[in-house]
């Protein structure tokens, strides 16, 4: 019985279930400590053990489902090297940086170029899925017949596959635990430990508090990864609204972030954000269809049955469901959607979408809306690899889209998706149920993450990072898998050439009182009116269009916040504890958003970037933005090249540093 159901049967909301133990400490030791079980960190967990590694992993959840990847994926992007590929590492990485004028991680989109087939192969052997294997979709034009392998997005060259995903995290979690990786569920990691206590120092573990009993852990390691998630309660917070409307994980709290920014590591990219486009006010992902990824190739219709053809990223309209799949310039490929990248700046490397104009068709009478999304059109063979893979495979799509629909009565032999009604000159129909008119343009999601170089080592000793959180502008699933295999030989091979060294117990003792203040405070403020509070002032002072006024009005509300309502905060039970701490730790990084908002003074579209009193883009502002916290407290911002791993001390050719830096056994 659940507590839902236990509340409907007795009428009566049930004791906390768990034992309470506040303040009890409990010590763990390890060789590396990953902060973070998704995908990225399993894997670098798996990577770890196999060089030999005693490793810990230190998980928000349940390992089995946690994380963004834990419901499932369809993608596999990155795998450039398979054997039906055209495209290459290099091809991967160079595409990567010119699409967003540099504003990327070259290093990582190389590495994942490398290694993300070896990553996706090794995933097939832990029990998932990655080809044809029954010959259902034989003689498919998005089938290689000789690997049995499943293609997306671009038929000539192949890079981008479809596999059957919906397993892949508990094959991997269970991969983790079979060659010995201790894990620890449900901790809220709240603190790095450095050495001598001091920021800016080598980290030797970390702290947390357990959700369930309250109790405290001491984390010690030799080198720590953090593969934690994205911030999505920071700018845009309505639990009870957002839900099935989403495409992340809504317990994101960028508590890695916040860790690494306490701790001093230098962060990149904390001024580039973009619009929340699935904030609750608009429709479930995939559910009124969306023919520029999962649901590409399918027609789209208007009320009369008249098609909406596809157009080149030139505008020239496509006759055939094969034209769609093929690249706009030949010689170029489709990078694909979903990896974090500006496809309007190269526009030879974006996907083919729906006719640009067709707000003009329907203004001069040509079309008539609704419009809707029609399978029934398709060959079995097409409709079925959208509908039976594609969506009953891929995380936010299988239960609320494929499984409820049919529950429902849907068939999409017979049945079309109603798109939703609108004005398409201010957005676009290709993903009707994400566009900006689905929620306010001052709530954003924050894209900045870790400064790293070619080991995915932050400026820190001893600190490394994975995923699609901590590392700046990344992917989607298959990246994550890959740098976090990659990280998890990198902390392992740090670990092995280096002593440990014992935490200073004046930093665990602050740590500890800090976290349990607000189990011994008499407040009358709970998490979520705090994290409501956080997110308005993020809406107000670090929106769409900023100042430098607005931004230190935002910071100096942001500190208030912390000494009262902060300090005014009650909790019931471990699990408000938690959350209240992750609330806590959102003043902080709203901070670190705002710094890095102030540091640059240009305003920049690729960044989605724009300041009232900078509103030019210049020369001189196009680079990196480095920033971190001082010893004192105080904020420390430098520049650095876009391609700042071609520049010294590293070599100026990517493979170069590959072989110099990737410690691969290949």
């Amino acid at each position: 019985m659940n507590w839902h159901e236990y509340v409907n049967a007795t009428g009566k909301v049930p004791e906390w279930p768990y034992p309470v133990r506040y303040e009890k400490e409990n010590i763990v030791t390890s060789d590396v400590l990953i902060i973070g079980g998704g995908v990225a960190g399993c894997r670098a967990a798996i990577s770890a053990r196999q060089r030999g590694a005693r490793v810990v992993v230190a998980d928000r959840g349940f390992t089995k489902r946690s994380g963004s990847g834990g419901a499932g994926v369809d993608h596999w992007h990155g795998a450039v090297r398979n054997p039906c590929s055209k495209v290459t590492p290099r091809m991967y990485s160079e595409a990567a940086m010119a699409t967003t004028d540099g504003y990327t991680n070259g290093l990582v989109r190389y590495i994942v170029g490398k290694e993300g087939w070896d990553t996706l192969l090794e995933t097939e052997q832990m029990g998932v899925q990655i080809r044809d294997e029954t010959d259902e979709f034989k003689g498919s034009m998005f089938r290689d017949e000789e690997t049995k392998l499943l293609f997306a997005y671009d038929l000539e060259n192949k890079h981008c596959l479809r596999i059957y995903g919906a397993n892949i995290k508990p094959c991997v979690d269970r991969e983790m635990r079979r060659v010995g990786c201790d894990v620890y569920e449900r901790i809220c990691v709240t603190s790095l430990l450095t050495e001598g206590g001091k920021k800016g120092a080598r980290v030797i573990g970390a702290t947390g508090v357990h959700d369930r009993t309250g109790e405290f852990y001491i984390f010690k390691a030799k080198s720590v990864i953090v593969s934690t998630g994205k911030t999505q309660r920071l700018w845009c917070f309505a639990p009870e609204l957002r839900e099935s409307q989403s495409m992340y994980n809504l317990d994101q709290s960028g508590m890695g972030h916040t860790i690494g920014w306490r701790a001093g590591a230098e962060f990149v990219l904390m001024e580039m954000t973009g619009p929340v486009e699935l904030t609750g006010t608009g429709y479930a992902p995939y559910s009124t269809g969306n023919n520029n990824n999962t649901y590409q190739g399918v027609s789209v219709v208007d009320k009369n049955g008249k098609v909406v053809k596809y157009a080149d990223a030139y505008g020239n309209l496509i006759d055939t469901e094969e034209g769609i799949f093929k690249p706009s310039q030949e010689g170029s490929f489709f990078i694909g959607w979903g990896i974090a990248l500006d496809h309007e700046r190269m526009p030879a490397h974006r996907i083919n979408l729906t006719d640009p104009n067709l707000w003009e068709k329907v203004r001069a009478g040509e079309y008539e809306q609704p419009f809707y999304t029609d399978m029934t059109s398709l060959s079995k063979t097409s409709r079925d690899i959208i509908w039976r893979l594609m969506l009953a495979h891929e995380g936010k799509c299988r239960v609320p889209i494929y499984e409820q629909f049919t529950a429902w009565g849907f068939d999409p032999k017979k049945h079309l998706l109603q798109f939703p009604v609108g004005d398409y000159s201010l957005w676009s129909i290709d993903c009707a149920w994400a566009n900006p008119q689905s929620g306010p343009a001052n709530w954003r999601a924050g894209n900045g993450g870790y400064l790293i170089d070619w080991r995915l080592r932050t400026t820190l000793p001893g600190l490394f990072v994975a995923g699609d959180g901590p590392i700046a502008s990344q992917g989607c699933h298959g990246e994550s898998q890959t740098a976090g295999r990659y990280a998890g030989r990198q902390a392992a091979i740090f670990a092995r050439d280096i002593d440990a060294i014992e935490p200073d117990p004046e930093q665990i003792a602050a740590e500890k009182a800090r976290c349990y203040m607000p189990t011994k405070a008499k407040g009358d403020i709970g998490w979520k009116e705090l994290n409501y509070a956080v997110a308005r002032i993020m809406q107000d002072y670090c929106g769409e269009y900023k100042t430098e006024h607005t931004l230190d009005m935002g910071i100096r509300r942001m500190k208030d916040l912390l000494e009262t309502e902060g300090k005014r905060m009650y909790v019931s039970n471990p699990h408000e504890l938690a959350r209240a701490l992750e609330s806590l730790s959102l003043c902080e990084l709203g901070v670190a958003y705002m710094e890095g908002a102030k540091a640059r003074k240009a305003s920049n579209k690729v960044l989605g970037f724009y300041r009232y009193d900078y509103p030019e883009d210049t020369e001189e502002w196009h680079k990196l933005v480095a920033i971190k916290q001082t010893a004192a407290d105080a904020v420390a911002s430098r520049g650095l090249a876009v391609d700042y791993h071609l520049q010294a001390p590293y070599a100026p050719d990517l493979e170069d540093n590959y072989q110099r830096y990737s410690e691969s056994d290949r």
